[in-house]
């Protein structure tokens, strides 16, 4: 009977914050469903006042970056790489294609996932429609690139904050063992995409010269130091949520019109407390039945079929279960391999690229989609997804083979 309690309340939970009814924000639901949680005696108060605590710094930090990225479009940053693309493709779409792929990866990687979906995706629209391109395969890159490109950076994805603290692993280690994967899967991404929109993407119109943009080069000084300071806080003990803090005072101090109500909204604490709902509703569901068929089906060792078991686990779950609940399930049966921690993150990040409950980036871009009266097509989404996870996976779990047997892990 617990076990069906907690996966009710699990189920309840991610339906909600799928349909989001009259646009409520999700903690709505999350928070009385921890309560629920706490109330039946499915997670003793010590258990999730434990999860609270465990998960306040990586909630911190999704706060700050979120403050952050908000501050950086407002400085101009998003709008001046949309015109440099605009500029440097030459009117050409497969020129733009490869050149929204670098910025939505750069993006994603620095500024987490959420700035490429929420902030860079109406700007690719808008540079498209400047150059009288199809936006489509464009579009589709950020939404692709904003759960694939995020397995990078400790700071790209809020899975990866807790994947760094379960496994132990320092900035600059994560990155160096993520790289290989990185380069791989967007060049995997872009090769299918390449492919598979090549008919939209020779569609050409004439147009005009783009309009020149100025770089907000102080800005980008900023969040070139921010992201020098990630590298440098993991040494001194420092958590990264008070560097992306600090960059957004930087930012902040240099702009106008900026009310505490608006800096608040931008840090999205109702998202905030959905994390810390969410995270004692998977607490509650990973201790019946279902936590042990999912420790049951982990692999313990990390050859090179132990990591696509892991990361196939972790893609499965993020499509049943939406990438972040699935994260916080596998990592303690990761923990103890640092190999098997990042197959889940593979999983998690790489997977939701399949179906739009896989992560919650993957439904605000559907939610941006049909604002602007262009919803995406979901046999294409699912048809799209369907050739690039698994290829993707099966790149990005060779690569990231090859990087623990170089680093000697």
């Amino acid at each position: 009977m617990s076990t069906l309690v907690s996966l009710l309340l699990l189920a309840g939970v991610l339906g909600f914050a799928v349909v989001r009814p009259r646009g409520l924000p999700e903690a709505v639901a999350a928070v009385p469903a921890a309560g629920i949680a706490i109330g039946t005696g499915l997670v003793p108060w010590a258990d999730a006042w434990r999860e609270v605590r465990s998960l306040g710094p990586t909630v911190g930090f999704l706060a700050a970056v979120l403050l952050l990225a908000h501050l950086a479009d407002r400085a101009g940053v998003f709008r001046w790489a949309g015109a440099l693309a605009a500029r440097s493709s030459g009117g050409s779409p497969v020129r733009l294609l490869q050149l929204i792929f670098v910025i939505a990866a750069v993006v994603t990687a620095a500024l987490s996932l959420d700035a490429t979906v929420v902030l860079l995706t109406p700007v690719v629209f808008a540079t498209a429609a400047r150059l009288g391109i199809r936006p489509k395969p464009h579009v589709y890159a950020c939404s692709h690139l904003a759960n694939s490109a995020s397995i990078l950076l400790p700071v790209s994805n809020l899975t990866n904050l807790l994947a760094m603290s379960a496994g132990g692993l320092s900035f600059v280690r994560f990155a160096g063992l993520m790289a290989g994967p990185w380069v791989a899967v967007v060049a995997v991404e872009f090769a299918i995409l390449r492919w598979y929109f090549a008919g939209d993407l020779r569609v050409r119109r004439p147009v005009g010269p783009a309009e020149p943009v100025a770089a907000p080069r102080y800005a980008l000084v900023v969040l070139g130091m921010t992201l020098a300071g990630f590298v440098a806080a993991g040494p001194l003990g420092v958590h990264p949520a008070w560097i992306a803090a600090l960059g957004a005072l930087a930012l902040g101090v240099r702009q106008k019109g900026l009310t505490p109500k608006s800096i608040l909204a931008a840090a999205n604490p109702w998202f905030c407390l959905f994390v810390f709902g969410l995270g004692i509703v998977v607490l509650a569901a990973g201790r019946g039945g279902f936590g042990r068929l999912i420790d049951g089906l982990a692999p313990r060792h990390s050859g090179i079929l132990g990591l696509l078991a892991m990361a196939g686990l972790a893609a499965v779950l993020a499509n049943l279960l939406n990438n972040l609940p699935a994260t916080l399930m596998l990592l303690p049966l990761a923990s103890h391999n640092t190999g098997l921690v990042l197959a889940v993150l593979l999983g998690a990040n790489i997977g939701p690229n399949l179906t739009y409950v896989g992560s919650l980036a993957t439904l605000l871009w559907r939610q941006i989609l049909h604002r602007r009266g262009e919803p995406p097509v979901t046999g294409e989404f699912f048809r799209l997804g369907a050739l690039t996870v698994p290829a993707c996976l099966l790149v990005g779990v060779a690569a990231l083979w090859l990087s623990l047997r170089v680093s000697g892990l």
